[in-house]
């Protein structure tokens, strides 16, 4: 420390590039280093060195060229930076031990030469600096102390730091040698009378980067986080660390960004421990992360808690112990146990504190995603660990990867907060009045729909309607259907209901191979009935439609047995209703028509968990019944007693009961069933047998509607 120091090294650094206030800024190398040594206690001065630096490519800017007056041979001459360094360490220790002294300081008029200069070049050469280049008083700072009527310290130069004291400028012949020599006149200047100085305010650079958590409540300064855009998929936050070396991160600053499937995006929210940190670290602009530039920008504390901040109390109790490598297994069999992933892991790389040091990431339910995160006591059994990537456990091969705890943070926020296939919840469904609507439109030849296929799987509604530009105007209420495969992750294809085939037909000439975020989409006109065919399961190619398999027992699209309902009966308010539970609402007075009392299940793309459909996002989703109970409910008495005198056939695709109850279908009945065989096999329920309502043959199938008079499930 400067205040414990006998010596002062007054240092100066110049790059092939941008010097003084952009020093650092475009990662020129540095190609001249200039010190000098000031005796503290003696206010003595001693040898002025000047020592050029061997670039590894020669190559100047004409502002260098300009101002160190350097040629191409004097360069050459020149050693390069890893044995300049040495001679620099050995030249000042000899000459402070001459002195009769035991320790020293740098100091520097701007810390760009330390931050953004040495570190990161260092780093990028693999280069070990000297312990004497992590501390080092700014003269700037401390000049600003002494006199704080003088001009902000990022304003100050040598020169009208001596102008403003009263001393004589200094006349030197070359670049570093006249910076030096007035940071020297300067230092003595503040040790005088009248300032009697004490240069006890030294910075330090950080030797590692400390991971942590971060709460949601803990406040963050938006002046202090970056956003760094372009990172390849597989660094981790210490990689970030290093490509930011020479600043001071903050403990657990450091959150790479998921996308919608839980995978890293290429970004991060880096939090700095303050905005100096901050505005350095945007110099960083397009600097280089291996063979790729990153891009820096700034970003919001929101921004940085949304991704990094976290309330679980388990993760917190997980990433309590400091000093820890993080390593994310993922494709774990969803049968794993903790001994079967340590025996996996092996001897070699073993586990901080066993089983203790394993988080299995889990749904709200409990069931398993595959995904867990290990902690390990050091970097060699992190990349013992790493060589296990991709080898079997089970019947499955595991990938490993280097993590962060602010990723453990953002996996286990997602999962808990929102799972990707919802459960229904455990508490017995009470009957209500439900208008049952098909979530599909009854199937038609008539194409006046159009297939996106070819989306990116980060496209949402509003990369879509902005796809379809002048064009969404036509779409109907509720047509945009946006397809997610069995996984429930987008398969990048879509269908958009229209108004007429017209339409359909001038979207998909217009619109056909547009580009969406650098991806071409096609665009082809289809029927309703392709369209239902696609979002059950099957297929829509080349090679014409392929019905959805029927290896599970599973529905087919509740249309045939929805309730007919007359266009006056809904409202525009019925039409756009809000997501609600997976559950019918519950009853409420009824202050206007039965006819309106209407309870919808919501547009919510993980209500359909039939195994053979594929699953599907709606936009806004039309009402449907909760396909994974095998029931459909009636509507009020009232409304079903009036469409029941409507004349309709005895057994119809669309037949409604007169009573309140439910509705079942039984699929896969054998074609020898009889109406003795249904009853007896719901034997010991409530049912009116009197009031079986017939049974439908259909071609491979057999299908039977029945109105028990209790809710039943099967």
């Amino acid at each position: 420390m400067a205040s414990h120091s006998d010596t002062l090294v007054v240092f100066f650094g110049a790059t092939a590039g941008a010097n003084g206030g952009k020093l650092g800024s475009d990662e020129r190398e540095i190609i001249l280093l200039v010190w000098q040594i000031v005796d503290l206690h003696e206010k003595k001065v001693g040898k002025l060195h000047r020592c050029l630096v061997k670039p590894d490519s020669l190559e100047r800017t004409d502002e260098c060229k300009e101002e160190t007056g350097l040629t191409v041979e004097d360069i050459l001459k020149a050693e390069p930076l890893d044995t300049v360094l040495q001679q620099f360490q050995q030249s000042v220790s000899s000459e402070v031990k001459s002195l009769g002294r035991s320790s020293f300081t740098l100091c520097v008029d701007s810390p760009l030469v330390i931050r953004q200069a040495l570190h990161p070049e260092t780093s990028t050469k693999n280069l070990v600096l000297p312990e004497c280049f992590f501390s080092f008083v700014d003269l700037k700072k401390d000049f600003q102390k002494c006199c704080p009527d003088a001009t902000a310290a990022q304003q100050l130069t040598p020169a009208s730091m001596l102008e403003y004291v009263g001393l004589p400028a200094v006349s030197e012949q070359s670049m570093g040698e006249t910076e030096v020599s007035s940071m020297v006149q300067l230092t003595l200047h503040l040790l005088a009378e009248p300032y009697n100085h004490k240069f006890s305010c030294v910075e330090t650079v950080k030797y590692k980067f400390d991971s942590g958590t971060c709460s949601k409540t803990e406040p963050v300064d938006s002046e202090t986080v970056i956003r760094a855009r372009g990172l390849p998929w597989q660094s981790s936050d210490q990689d970030i660390a290093r490509f930011f070396k020479g600043l001071s991160i903050a403990k657990g600053g450091v959150a790479l960004c998921l996308n919608a499937q839980g995978r890293r995006n290429g970004e991060a929210l880096v939090r700095f421990i303050n905005s100096e940190h901050r505005d350095l670290a945007l110099e960083r602009h397009k600097h280089h992360m291996g063979s790729r530039y990153i891009e820096v920008y700034k970003a919001t504390g929101e921004e940085f808690l949304k991704i990094a901040g976290g309330t679980s109390n388990e993760v917190a109790q997980f990433l309590s112990k400091e000093n820890q490598v993080i390593i994310r297994m993922r494709g774990l069999p969803f049968t794993a146990t903790s001994q079967e992933v340590l025996s996996f892991l092996g001897p070699e790389s073993p586990v901080t504190d066993g089983a203790e040091g394993l988080l299995f990431v889990k749904y709200p339910d409990g069931r398993p995603t595959g995904d867990a995160f290990v902690l390990f006591s050091c970097e060699e059994y992190a990349q013992n660990a790493l060589k296990k990537h991709k080898q079997i456990l089970g019947k499955r091969y595991i990938e490993l990867f280097r993590s962060t705890a602010a990723e453990v943070q953002q996996v286990l926020n997602r999962y808990m907060s929102a799972p990707l296939i919802s459960t229904l919840p455990p508490s017995p469904i009470v009957p209500v009045p439900v208008m049952a609507q098909p979530y599909l439109p009854a199937a038609s030849s008539s194409r006046d729909c159009v297939r996106l296929r070819g989306l990116p799987y980060t496209a949402g509604i509003e990369d879509i309607l902005e796809f379809m530009g002048e064009h969404t105007v036509d779409i109907k209420p509720h047509g945009v259907h946006m397809v997610l495969n069995q996984q429930g992750r987008p398969s990048g294809d879509a269908f958009i209901q229209m108004r007429s085939p017209d339409k359909s037909f001038m979207v998909a000439q217009k619109c056909h191979k547009k580009t969406m975020k650098d991806r071409y989409v096609e665009v082809f006109q289809c029927s309703t009935e392709e369209m239902s065919i696609v979002l059950m399961g099957g297929t829509l190619n080349r090679s014409g439609l392929s019905p959805p398999p029927c290896k599970l027992p599973c529905l087919s699209p509740p249309t045939a047995y929805a309730f007919p309902t007359p266009p006056s009966m809904l409202s525009e308010a019925a039409l756009y209703q809000s997501p609600l539970l997976a559950a019918p609402r519950p009853p409420q007075s009824m202050t206007h028509s039965p006819a309106h009392a209407l309870a919808y299940y919501p547009p919510h793309p993980h209500m359909y968990m039939n195994m053979n459909m594929n699953y599907t996002a709606y936009y806004p989703s039309p009402p449907v019944s909760p396909s994974t109970m095998s029931y459909f409910a009636a509507p009020p008495g009232s409304m079903a007693a009036a469409v029941a005198a409507q004349p309709h056939p005895a057994v119809s695709a669309s037949s409604v009961l007169p009573q309140p109850g439910a509705l079942m279908r039984m699929q896969g009945l054998p074609y020898n069933t009889g109406v003795k065989d249904i009853l007896s096999f719901f034997q010991g329920y409530q049912y009116a047998p009197e009031e079986y309502s017939g049974m439908v043959q259909m071609s491979h199938q057999a299908r039977s509607l029945i109105q028990p008079k209790e809710w039943l499930c099967l």
